[in-house]
């Protein structure tokens, strides 16, 4: 299974319109400042992309929120994800008719203690995420748009039928085959 991080983004492709915008850390003695969203970020924050709200979650180790359902939705709004605690591994599947990576699937490796970047997720595209690390993850979401249920759409896993690249189905379980260590400590 190939986990997209920062070291390894130039050799990845990606679905069409997703984004990703590493983020620099500022540390000095006081301690550490990163910037998290500015509307001169080219690509990630412009026309069509303005800040509508911000929200956090905290997810605790080993879940996968919705264990068996793909969010997304289905006509304006794009997330942009941000992990500040744990890590976290986001899927992204491009599911719309007619994209030139139709059928892709991107899972996105996201730690806070190395190499930090915000992902933009497209309005469209299949996406779920699953905690990897042994303390809660903190995610912070910018979405493009206030909160609206229409924009809230969910397909089983089963009915959506993503792939990974050996063409078996997508299952939050194989990512944890991927953790062994972690995931045998916190069920031990």
């Amino acid at each position: 299974m190939d986990f997209i991080t920062l070291s390894n983004l130039n050799n990845s492709r990606l679905i069409n319109d997703v984004l990703v915008y590493p983020l620099k850390i500022n540390k000095d003695a006081s301690g550490v400042l990163v910037e998290t969203l500015r509307r001169d970020w080219e690509g990630i924050y412009g026309p069509g992309r303005e800040f509508a709200m911000q929200y956090y979650s905290v997810t605790p180790p080993g879940l996968a929120r919705d264990e068996e359902v793909w969010h997304y939705h289905p006509t304006n709004q794009e997330d942009r994800f941000l992990i500040v605690q744990g890590s976290i591994v986001v899927a992204v599947a491009d599911n719309r008719k007619g994209s030139e990576t139709y059928g892709l699937l991107n899972l996105f490796y996201m730690q806070t203690d190395r190499d930090p970047y915000i992902l933009l997720i497209p309005k469209r595209t299949l996406h779920a995420l699953m905690v990897v690390s042994e303390k809660p993850a903190i995610l912070l979401n910018y979405p493009t748009e206030l909160y609206n249920p229409q924009e809230e759409g969910r397909i089983p896993f089963k009915d959506a039928k993503v792939t990974l690249s050996d063409r078996e189905m997508f299952t939050w379980e194989k990512v944890r085959r991927e953790f062994p260590k972690f995931y045998s400590s916190i069920n031990a």
